[in-house]
C-alpha cells in the first residue's frame, strides 16, 4: 500500500459535558498539528498516489471550516463532544467528500483510503481511518 501525508494545523475553542473531562468541561483551546495520508495500492498512471498540492490545498480547505471557531456554537456540532477523535472523523468524512466531487484530480478516484490524525501535543494524538 502507497500513502503520501500532507500537514497543516487548526486551532478551535470548545468545551465538553462529563465528569470524565473533568476542567476540560470548562471553554478551552487547542491547536491541533493535522495529518492527511492518501492511500492506495497502485501509484496512479503518472507514477503517484495523490497530487501533493491539490491535497494540501484540500486540506486547508477543509480545516478553513474549522479555524478559529469556537465549535460550541457550530450548528454542525450541536449536542456533541468535539474530541481529537472525533474531529479526524470529520475531518476524514470531508476530505473523502472532496474526493468523491474530483476536487483532487480524477486520478485520486482511484484512492483506497484516507487516514487522518490530530497531534494534541508531542505525547498526546488521535487518528480516524477510512476507506474510499
Amino acid at each position: 500500500m502507497f500513502g503520501i501525508t500532507v500537514r497543516d494545523h487548526v486551532m478551535i475553542a470548545h468545551s465538553f459535558r462529563g465528569e470524565v473531562f473533568g476542567p476540560a468541561q470548562r471553554l478551552h483551546g487547542a491547536t491541533y498539528v493535522v495529518d492527511a495520508t492518501f492511500r492506495r495500492g497502485d501509484l496512479d498512471p503518472d507514477g503517484l498516489v495523490v497530487d501533493i498540492g491539490l491535497a494540501t490545498r484540500e486540506l486547508a480547505g477543509v480545516l478553513g471550516g474549522l479555524n478559529y471557531r469556537n465549535l460550541d456554537d457550530e450548528p454542525d456540532f450541536t449536542g456533541v463532544n468535539t474530541s481529537t477523535e472525533f474531529l479526524a472523523k470529520v475531518i476524514a468524512d470531508r476530505l473523502a467528500e472532496r474526493v468523491h466531487a474530483g476536487a483532487l484530480g480524477e486520478n485520486a478516484r482511484g484512492l483506497s483510503g484516507i487516514k487522518v490524525t490530530l497531534h494534541e501535543s508531542h505525547v498526546a494524538w488521535a487518528d480516524y481511518e477510512r476507506a474510499l
